[in-house]
This record gives structure tokens, C-alpha cells and sequence, in this order.
């Protein structure tokens, strides 16, 4: 019953105009802000390390822009709800998916990089740029309330993305390998590793930090093509998201060398536009800062 209802309200703020929508999204700024200052503490000491050569009035304007952003995502999530192919289509475009199509074409299955940045929400819009037939996947985070998951499940797999549980991502591209079926799935592989899980550390953002490498685990031991999707706001409600090949022939890379390719295009954009990059989560809790190591 709680589904019903909460698709219910979802489906009906979905229907308001963006226009309107934003003027919503004025408001949660400030009721986030500047309200509730919602993770407001754990935004500042990311930001304070991660730009550590930047003034405390620099890092608020980020703050700020940031939440901002954050706002308009929320709002702009909720349209998923309802909003029509063609109009994702023209508000998330993917360039140089003629790339990705090109392999998929010869029989080559392909993993696509991305990161907290952007909306990465809209991202779950990518199958309907890609060649007909093949399966887009898409690997989440199981949420612990089951009504919150089965929304959210309805609205990332509206535009004919599938949403896998991570801890069955192995066993769901062995199915689609066995069973010869091209595929493209996509990770947002820049969440941290619980603290015993941590194998390798890279230099990211000013931090020695922890990452996953199960994306780079999978991609060699199926033989998939290596993407960055590079996420850029042309304006409010308007995104590119750019299809960048990381490497011609990734099982020839050293161990962890995919993995590192990612960072960096992760950590280029973040740096031309950090208010675009998820502050919220305490990202850097297993992370040690480079200047206290060095």
C-alpha cells in the first residue's frame, strides 16, 4: 500500500512543468541550506580537504552552488516519473555513441564509468541511444526500505535500463555472456569500500583514498570495452553526457591501471565543476589527506 501511494504523489509532482519545478527547487535550496543544514558539516570538510589550497569564502560559493544543484536534481529525478522518451532525449544527450554502438555492432559488450556527478539519474536514459536489441544495464546499491527501492526501481527502469543489485552483478553478466547477449552496463564505480574491503588506494582529490575495483575485475575477465561517460551541464535541466573510450585494449593494462584512468577523468571534472560532484556522503572516511601523509 505504501508503494501505491508513494508512486501515487511521485507520478502527480512529475507532471508539474519544469519551470515550476525549479521554483520549487529555489526553495528546498534554502530549506536545505540554510533550514535544516542538511550534511552541511560533512560538505564542508570535503571540500576544505579536497581543495585545500582554496579560501573559506571560495569554498562556500561551491557549498552553495552545490546545493543548488543538489535542489535541482531532486526535482529533476521526479520527473523521471513521467517524462515522455523523446523529452529526456533532448534535455540528456549522449555524444559519440556511434562508438560505443560501432562495437556493439561487431559482438562487443562494453562497461561504461561514471561517478556521483551530474545527474547521474538521468543516465538510466542511456539505452535509448544504444543499438536495439542489446541489454543496458545499470548497478545499484540495494536500499533498505523495500518501497523506497521498488520506486526507484520504477523510474531508473522507465526508459529500458536494467537495474542489477550489486552483489549479484557477477552472476547476472555471466547470464548475459553464456547466453551470448551484447550488452552495456554501466558503474558508478567512485563509492568507497568498506574499510576491510580496501585493497588499492589511489591519489584522488587530495586524499589516499580507497576505491573499488570490481569494475575493473569485470571488465577484463569478459573482455568488455572500457567507456567514461563524461556528464556536463550545458544549463539548468540540459546535460551532454560524452562517451570516452579509456583504453583501446583493457586486459593489457597492469592491474589497477583501469582503474586509475577512471580517477583521473573522474577527478578532471570535479575540478572544472566541483559543485556538480555529490558532497553529501562521507566519501573520504577510510581516505587519509596527502599533505598529512607526505
Amino acid at each position: 500500500m505504501m508503494y501505491y501511494l508513494l508512486r501515487f504523489f511521485l507520478k502527480l509532482l512529475s507532471y508539474i512543468p519544469f519551470c515550476v519545478l525549479y521554483v520549487f527547487s529555489d526553495g528546498l535550496f534554502y530549506l536545505l541550506y540554510y533550514g535544516t543544514g542538511y550534511r552541511r558539516k560533512t560538505v564542508r570538510q570535503n571540500l576544505t580537504e579536497s581543495f585545500p589550497g582554496k579560501s573559506l569564502p571560495e569554498v562556500r560559493r561551491i557549498e552553495k552552488k552545490f546545493y543548488r544543484f543538489f535542489a535541482d536534481m531532486i526535482v529533476e529525478s521526479c520527473k523521471l516519473a513521467s517524462v515522455s522518451p523523446e523529452e529526456i532525449r533532448r534535455r540528456m544527450k549522449f555524444t559519440n555513441a556511434e562508438a560505443v554502438n560501432r562495437l556493439l555492432r561487431q559482438g562487443k559488450s562494453v562497461s561504461v564509468y561514471l561517478g556521483h556527478y551530474g545527474n547521474w539519474e538521468w543516465v538510466s536514459s542511456m539505452p535509448l541511444w544504444l543499438e536495439k536489441g542489446v541489454t543496458g544495464a545499470q548497478i545499484y546499491h540495494k536500499l533498505r526500505n523495500k518501497d523506497m527501492e521498488r520506486l526507484m526501481l520504477h523510474i531508473r527502469e522507465r526508459m529500458g535500463a536494467v537495474s542489477v543489485d550489486m552483489h549479484k552483478t557477477s552472476r547476472y553478466i555471466t547470464g548475459l555472456v553464456n547466453n551470448r547477449q551484447v550488452c552495456v552496463v554501466g558503474f558508478i564505480a567512485d563509492q568507497s569500500p568498506r574499510k576491510q574491503e580496501a585493497r588499492h588506494f589511489l591519489p584522488f582529490l587530495n586524499h589516499k583514498t580507497p576505491v573499488l575495483t570490481g569494475t575493473e575485475k569485470i571488465t577484463k575477465h569478459y573482455g568488455f570495452e572500457a567507456f567514461y561517460l563524461d556528464v556536463k551541464r550545458v544549463r539548468r535541466g540540459y546535460y551532454e553526457a560524452e562517451f570516452m573510450r579509456l583504453h583501446d585494449n583493457p586486459r593489457a593494462l597492469p592491474d589497477f591501471e583501469l582503474t586509475t584512468l577512471y580517477f583521473r577523468r573522474l577527478e578532471q571534472a570535479i575540478l572544472h565543476r566541483p559543485e556538480l560532484y555529490l558532497w553529501t556522503h562521507n566519501r573520504f572516511k577510510h581516505a587519509e589527506r596527502l599533505e598529512e601523509t607526505v
